[in-house]
């Protein structure tokens, strides 16, 4: 009996050190060995990311990651980010005749567009990144969540920021700033999906339906049920480790466009969730269509000052957070708690998607999708103000004041005065 006991209590002890040592060895070494990948504007270099040729690497790093997978996530039958991959329905190769409908709608122009170099585009980032960590610093500025650590954040409030392992990549999207183009590029660095068998190639190939169903993507809220109890440490590490990087837009120029996106277009959705009760509440209408096609005919449309009443409605919050396409950037991407190190805006996008992928070291394979120019405007601001009391567009700037501060968009003084 002895020698069984000892050796069962032998392999036990040798486990538990096993477990420790891969613990110590991913928190220093792991990641940064793994991907050979760095953050932006650190002390160290930019490291070269894998290219498609290099597979060997990226196998090796894949199977670890299972390893990891089914060793943190306290015996549960997780797969890893890879093998989910396969588990993806196989699409039919060439893109659904209505794949572009909604930017077709909204004005798209998908034809190519030069970005233009800019010798002190290095600087650019780095007075963008020096305005978000100062002011996020800074006292004067006070907004909801600000002084609240990275562990005060639920899970929840992580579901946007997307990683791509094979590459040390995250991507906070923000609606209503190409966040559609750029998933589309983290499918295609991830290879999180497959065509006719094989990971996509050309980011505009991928369908647009396919691009927001959220099991496509690898997002921090996710890591709870693979890793349990070392889910936020592991998110540290990725933190530490891999690059960092948001898109951001004039806050109420995105106001504007998500306005128009989803109450201008039938979208049935929308109509049910916000409009009815936008309809009921501020246009005292009683009696509704079912459907956003019958009150369209109707002529039954949410207002551009119905939709600023619900934003500026205490209750409104009361009842559910923001959707994504009008909350806060600082509550999607929590700026002060996650040290981005690259901070694009969506009037400079042809530039900033250029450098990002250059410094990124996949420029060579992969290519922003053909820059959009929406029809949302910053000139149009005015008009579409225009009928919104003054108190409202005040208390409206207020709502939204930290976006424009920490991203470093002037307040709207011509809005915001008589």
């Amino acid at each position: 009996m002895t020698k069984p006991r000892l050796f069962r209590l032998w392999l036990v002890l040798g486990s538990v050190l096993m477990i420790l040592l891969i613990i110590v060895y991913w928190d220093n070494v792991g990641t940064a060995h793994f991907y050979l990948h760095t953050s932006l504007s650190r002390p160290h270099t930019l490291e070269s990311l894998p290219t498609p040729g290099q597979r060997e690497e990226k196998e090796f790093a894949s199977d670890v990651d299972e390893f990891l997978d089914k060793l943190l996530s306290s015996g549960s039958k997780q797969n890893d980010l890879s093998r989910k991959k396969t588990e993806q329905p196989l699409l039919a190769s060439g893109k659904p005749a209505l794949s572009h409908m909604e930017e077709s709608v909204r004005g798209y122009d998908w034809s190519p567009h030069d970005a233009q170099q800019s010798a002190d585009q290095g600087q650019q980032q780095a007075e963008r990144r020096s305005v978000l960590r100062d002011f996020c610093a800074n006292s004067s500025l006070a907004f909801p969540t600000k002084e609240r650590s990275f562990d005060d954040i639920p899970n929840y409030e992580l579901n946007h920021l997307i990683v791509d392992d094979r590459h040390g990549i995250i991507y906070c999207y923000v609606p209503k700033v190409a966040c559609t183009n750029w998933k589309r590029v983290m499918i295609v660095l991830s290879e999180s999906l497959l065509d006719g068998g094989a990971p996509y190639r050309d980011p505009l190939d991928i369908p647009r339906e396919h691009v927001h169903n959220s099991s496509t993507h690898l997002t921090f809220n996710k890591f709870w049920r693979r890793y349990g109890k070392f889910s936020r440490h592991l998110m540290k590490i990725k933190l530490k480790k891999y690059t960092k990087f948001l898109f951001v837009r004039d806050p109420f120029v995105r106001l504007i466009s998500a306005f128009r996106s989803k109450f201008e277009l039938e979208n049935d959705e929308f109509y049910r969730k916000f409009a009815v009760p936008m309809l009921r509440l501020y246009a005292n209408h009683t009696s509704l269509p079912a459907s956003v096609s019958e009150a369209f005919s109707a002529g039954l449309k949410v207002s551009f000052a119905n939709f600023i009443q619900y934003l500026l409605d205490p209750h409104t919050e009361k009842l559910a957070p923001f959707n994504e396409h009008w909350r806060q950037v600082y509550r999607l991407c929590h700026p002060c708690q996650i040290d981005y190190d690259f901070v694009g805006k969506l009037e400079t996008l042809d530039e900033d998607a250029a450098q990002l992928l250059r410094l990124l070291k996949v420029d060579t394979w992969l290519h922003f999708p053909p820059s959009y120019r929406n029809r949302t405007a910053s000139s149009w601001e005015e008009d579409w103000f225009a009928k919104i009391p003054l108190a409202w567009r005040q208390q409206l700037y207020k709502l939204y004041e930290a976006d424009f501060v920490l991203f470093g968009y002037p307040k709207p003084e011509n809005l915001l005065r008589d």
